[in-house]
């Protein structure tokens, strides 16, 4: 069954309003959102996901429900680990706690629009040669042993080259100057303030997990509009959610061993789904292999549930009582700048890292305390 053309259309036209409406309100007031109201955010960004599915149940059939509440969750997952590295950046730059959440909504919106263009060439790739999920698949197997066998190293930081170039090139103050990514001085020269980087530094870091990301969620569905539209609702609550975890971050222990876990069983179901669609020639003389099973979409659902259900109690069984009551509730995260300094910020296995480093802290502080 087709999605019909005016459901995506307005589906586009009202994720637009209400994209432009968010960012309309943090420029207007820049501030740290308290608990309350980011709690509040993510309720409704997570409640209009679920009845989003509902619509597609309602208006197409059950498969592409299940397939956008599967995708929605791996990319939501994904987004809640890049969390690890953008509170990293923010201690990195200094960024001041009351322009943090500008800083991120610009941030995600040059992730909406990277994400939008890797969609569009991945959905004319597929369609053109099937066999790229061999590929994707093996690259995703790649990252989960990745992901699992940097848990708990540490790097020094280390800006990608593009960062360190705009340094280099971009005239810059010492100091944020508010919002403002250019300001004229007094004797008229024009500069930029650290706040472009920072933007800068969230969208080419976002950029290296859609490398992960977008493979992931092709693996469980082909339809381009429910690849984006799972990729969207995932970004748009990531901004109150950075202000609503907090010191929960830090007891997300075993959240990269989920999401490794998640990662592998989709590279496998990517190469099960070449080889039933194959034709490279080498391959079973260019035939189908029949033989392999296909992995259904609600089994895949359920296989995502279950893993992060089991990843989230396990951290938090693990690491309760580790934390200061203060330092593992809600609210917006603080890492000390010396401890980013340690850790880089490029893609899921500096994710890893950085969960692995921040928990480190943890078990410090309390050994300390003990």
């Amino acid at each position: 069954m087709e999605l019909p053309v005016w459901f995506e259309v307005a589906t586009f036209v009202g994720l637009t309003v209400l994209l432009l409406a968010d960012l309309a309100i943090v420029a207007r007031r820049p501030h740290e959102p308290s608990v309350k109201e980011a709690s509040i955010w993510v309720s409704f960004y997570v409640t209009l996901a679920l009845l989003f599915g509902l619509l597609l149940l309602s208006f197409t059939n059950g498969t592409y429900a299940t397939e956008f509440y599967a995708g929605w969750l791996t990319e939501y997952s994904l987004s809640v680990d890049n969390l690890f590295v953008f509170v990293i950046i923010m201690a990195r730059f200094r960024v001041p706690r009351h322009l943090q959440q500008e800083a991120l909504m610009v941030g995600i919106i040059i992730a909406l629009v990277l994400r939008g263009i890797f969609i569009l060439l991945g959905a004319a790739v597929i369609e053109r040669f099937i066999w790229v999920f061999y590929i994707f698949g093996a690259f995703l197997v790649y990252t989960a042993i990745n992901l699992v066998k940097h848990r708990g190293e540490d790097e020094d930081y280390e800006e990608n080259a593009f960062i360190r170039r705009m340094r280099r090139v971009l005239p810059m103050t010492d100091d944020f100057q508010g919002a403002k990514v250019r300001v004229t001085t007094e004797n008229g020269k024009k500069l930029w303030t650290p706040m472009v980087i920072v933007f800068l530094a969230l969208g080419t870091t976002d950029l290296l997990f859609a490398l992960d990301s977008i493979p992931a969620i092709f693996g469980l569905t082909r339809e381009p509009f429910i690849v984006f539209t799972a990729n969207v609702f995932a970004l748009m609550g990531l901004r109150q959610l950075y202000f609503l975890l907090g010191g929960l971050l830090k007891r997300l222990v075993y959240l990269s061993l989920g999401l490794a876990v998640i990662l592998a069983f989709i590279g496998v179901k990517l190469i099960l789904e070449a080889l039933h669609e194959n034709n490279l020639p080498f391959i079973n003389g260019g035939e189908h292999v029949e033989a392999v099973p296909t992995i259904p979409i609600w089994l895949s659902l359920s296989i995502i549930l279950g893993v992060l259900l089991v990843a989230t109690v396990a951290s938090l069984l693990k690491t309760r009582g580790q934390l200061p009551e203060e330092e593992s509730g809600l609210g917006a995260p603080d890492v000390a700048p010396e401890t980013a300094e340690s850790v880089a910020t490029g893609g899921p296995a500096a994710a890893a890292k950085a969960e692995s480093r921040l928990a480190a802290d943890a078990d410090e502080e309390d050994t300390r305390r003990s």
